[in-house]
C-alpha cells in the first residue's frame, strides 16, 4: 500500500500548493472545457483546476498499475490479478463506451434532463423539467413543494429521440407533471415515472394521461408505508415486481408485486444497510441484485434483490466504494456488470464507471462530464446514454455513447 500512500501524499501537497496560491489563480494552469470558464469565482477555478490535477494523476497511475500487471504476467503471476492491490483486471468481454461524436447532429433546447431511458425499439427517451429549475426555495422545510400554485409543467416533458441522429421523434406528458425525476421503461413498453413535488409514483401507457397505477399521496409528503417523499428512481422487473427508491427524504427502496402492494422495505431489520440518498436503482436479474447508487454515501450497494426467492434477502449487500467514486448518481445494468456515473464531488473527476458487482470492484472509467444525473444502456447492448443537469438550456445535454 506505500505507492497508494505517496500518491495521495502528492495529491496533498499539490493541494497545499494551489490553496497558497488562490490568491494569483491567474497562474494556476487551466484545464476547463467549456465557455462557462469566464463566469467562474477564484474558488470554482481553483476546485475545477485541482480536480484536473487529480484526473491526470489518477490516469498516470493507471499506467504504472498496468506496466506492473505487465511485468508480473511476465514473472509468472496468475493471470487476472494486480500484485498492487490484488483489483481484478476488466474481463476481456465487458464492453467499453466510446463516445459518439456530433450526438445529436442538432443540438436541442431542454430544460433540466433529469432521465434517460430506452423503448422497446430501442429509441432513447428523456424527462425534462421545462422551465422548471430545482433550487433552495424549491421545497419549505417539510418537504412541500412550493409552487403547487403554478400548475403542472405545460410543455412536453417526454420526448422520444431518434437513435441515429437524436432528432425528436414524438413526445407527450403536458400538463402532468411538476418536478420530473426518474424514468424508466419496462419491457412491455410502460413508463414508469417519479415526480419529486408530487412525491409520487407512476406506471403510464405512452401517451396517456391517465395513469394505470400511482404509488404515494399527492403534494403529502410522509414516511408510512403509503406515502413517498421526493421519490427517485424506479426498476422493474421481468416478472412484474417493481422497486421504488424513496430517495430524499426516507432513504429506503420500497419492493412491490405487480400488483402494487408492497412486499418489503430495504433496508428492514435485521439487515445492516444505511443508505443517504438513494438516488437510482437498477436490476441485474441474473445475480437476483438491485444495484442502489447511494448518493451520499459515495458507494453503489447491491442487496439481494429476491425475485427468485427470499433466500438471501438481509444478507450483508455487495458494496462498490472506492477513492474516486465520489457522489454516485446514476446506474443502469447490462447483463452482470452496472455503468454508473459521478456527480460533482469535491475535486474528484466527474465521469463515467464500469462496475462489477460479483467482484466488488471498479473495473473501468469512461467519459468526462461537467454534472451527470441519469444513464441508460440499449438491451441489446448497441447504445449508452447519460444525461446532464445544467444552469441552462445550453447546458442541458444528452450524450451517445456505443460499447465496443
Amino acid at each position: 500500500m506505500r505507492p497508494l500512500m505517496k500518491s495521495f501524499s502528492h495529491i496533498a501537497l499539490i493541494c497545499l500548493i494551489l490553496i497558497k496560491n488562490t490568491g494569483e489563480s491567474k497562474h494556476l494552469p487551466s484545464y476547463h472545457m467549456d465557455s462557462l470558464e469566464d463566469n467562474m469565482t477564484a474558488k470554482e477555478r481553483f476546485i475545477s483546476d485541482v480536480r484536473a490535477l487529480i484526473k491526470r494523476h489518477m490516469q498516470e497511475n493507471e499506467i504504472n498499475n498496468l506496466h506492473l500487471e505487465n511485468d508480473n504476467n511476465a514473472f509468472g503471476k496468475k493471470e487476472g490479478t494486480n500484485s498492487m492491490f490484488d483489483k481484478p483486471i476488466a474481463p476481456a468481454h465487458v464492453p467499453t463506451p466510446v463516445l459518439v461524436e456530433n450526438w445529436p447532429t442538432v443540438p436541442h433546447s431542454l430544460g433540466q434532463i433529469s432521465a434517460v431511458s430506452i423503448d422497446t425499439e430501442g429509441n432513447p427517451v428523456i424527462f425534462h423539467r421545462a422551465d422548471r429549475y430545482w433550487d433552495a426555495s424549491t421545497f419549505n422545510a417539510s418537504n412541500v413543494f412550493h409552487m403547487i400554485e403554478d400548475g403542472p409543467i405545460k410543455e412536453k416533458t417526454i420526448y422520444v429521440l431518434d437513435p441515429k441522429t437524436g432528432a425528436i421523434t414524438s413526445g407527450w406528458g403536458n400538463d402532468l407533471f411538476y418536478m420530473p425525476h426518474g424514468l424508466t421503461i419496462d419491457v412491455h413498453g410502460n413508463y414508469w415515472i417519479t415526480d419529486v413535488a408530487m412525491h409520487q409514483a407512476f406506471k403510464f401507457k405512452p401517451y396517456e394521461e391517465k395513469p394505470l397505477l400511482v404509488v404515494g399521496k399527492r403534494f403529502r409528503p410522509g414516511s408510512s408505508v403509503k406515502h413517498l417523499c421526493k421519490p427517485t428512481s424506479i426498476a422493474v422487473a421481468t416478472t412484474g415486481e417493481f422497486f421504488i427508491a424513496d430517495g430524499y427524504c426516507n432513504h429506503r427502496v420500497l419492493k412491490f408485486n405487480a400488483a402494487g402492494r408492497l412486499l418489503r422495505t430495504i433496508p428492514q431489520p435485521p439487515e445492516f444497510l444505511s443508505l443517504q440518498v438513494p438516488h437510482a436503482i437498477t436490476l441485474l436479474e441474473n445475480l437476483d441484485l438491485l444495484c442502489i447508487a447511494d448518493r451520499e454515501n459515495m458507494r453503489v450497494v447491491c442487496p439481494k434483490a429476491g425475485l427468485k426467492s427470499s433466500q438471501g434477502e438481509g444478507l450483508p449487500a455487495a458494496t462498490i466504494q472506492e477513492p474516486d467514486f465520489g457522489r454516485v448518481f446514476g446506474v443502469a445494468a447490462y447483463g452482470n456488470i452496472v455503468y454508473a456515473v459521478n456527480g460533482p464531488t469535491s475535486m474528484l473527476p466527474v465521469r463515467g464507471f464500469t462496475l462489477d458487482p460479483s467482484s466488488e470492484s471498479i473495473i473501468g472509467h469512461w467519459g468526462d462530464f461537467k454534472s451527470p444525473h441519469s444513464v441508460a444502456v440499449s438491451a441489446n447492448g448497441s447504445a449508452l446514454y447519460v444525461t446532464e443537469i445544467g444552469a441552462n438550456h445550453q447546458t442541458n445535454l444528452i450524450w451517445k455513447y456505443i460499447l465496443v
